[in-house]
């Protein structure tokens, strides 16, 4: 019933998985991790796949019946056993589904840790009347970066970190040539970082604005100039906005970004 399958396999270009491939789009970064657990049903109509530390995530074909859909969670359950999860993120049904039967077969509880708005962004509006310009960021910036990548971890989950402790991960990221900066009169003013890169999305993530900054529209400028600049390349850019924070979605949607869906965050304990 179940086969372990490569990162290039074809499930991920299959039909079925096109209709919610904004919604999971994530799963094209972690199938490509060479450490990642990755396991499909023979008719592609599955997909589970997991790195460890961090939460896994399920998908299922649209078109599978109820019936089948449980049918499958139990099997895929008793072929986990013994693999310690964290939680699970998928569709509401999905990752309900897959919790129930896990937390039945191990004595656990679940709870949403988080609910994500999935975005694509197939034509893009820029704001008018912003200042500044959109930069690459390069080795310069990184002290300011790593002070960013700080806040914007407190603003997004409420825990604090010296910005010393992303130097690492900020130097990372510049170094890729993927974080861009919005610059007003040579100072940066917001950034925005392009995460990943798959054959038919790119997905933006790290949009930051410090608060001496905000509503000027700096952050939405530095986001549609990026997406215009994937458009251009022939890519659709993608995000996942929190549910929660309904200022982030409607500055999304203002600038092209429709919903497509939702990806509920599951936590075991």
């Amino acid at each position: 019933m179940f086969v372990d399958f490569e990162p290039d396999d074809r499930v991920l270009d299959s039909e079925a998985f096109l209709q919610e491939e904004v919604e999971y789009n994530l799963l094209h970064l972690i199938t490509g991790n060479p450490e990642s657990l990755r396991i499909k049903t023979a008719e592609d109509h599955l997909i589970f796949a997991h790195t460890e530390g961090y939460n896994p995530w399920l998908w299922i074909a649209p078109e599978v019946g109820a019936d089948q859909r449980r049918a499958l969670v139990r099997q895929l359950v008793e072929r986990l056993k013994g693999r310690g999860l964290s939680g699970v993120n998928g569709t509401k049904e999905t990752g309900k589904l897959f919790a129930e039967a896990y937390c039945e077969n191990t004595g656990k509880l679940y709870h949403v840790h988080m609910i994500m708005e999935a975005y694509h962004c197939p034509q893009v509006k820029k704001p008018a009347n912003v200042s500044g310009k959109l930069l690459q960021a390069d080795a310069g910036y990184i002290p300011v970066i790593a002070d960013y990548l700080a806040s914007f971890v407190k603003d997004a989950f409420g825990t604090e970190n010296a910005p010393e402790n992303f130097l690492g991960y900020a130097r990372d990221i510049t170094e890729s040539g993927k974080l861009r900066l919005w610059m007003v009169q040579d100072r940066p003013v917001s950034m925005a970082n392009l995460a990943h890169l798959s054959s038919r999305h790119a997905r933006i993530n790290e949009v930051f604005t410090p608060q001496d900054c905000r509503k000027q529209g700096y952050a939405s400028a530095a986001v549609a100039e990026l997406c215009a600049e994937l458009l251009g390349k022939g890519i659709t850019p993608m995000l996942y906005a929190d549910a929660a924070n309904p200022d982030s979605n409607k500055v999304y949607q203002s600038i092209g970004f429709e919903r497509t869906g939702s990806i509920v965050d599951l936590r075991f304990q």
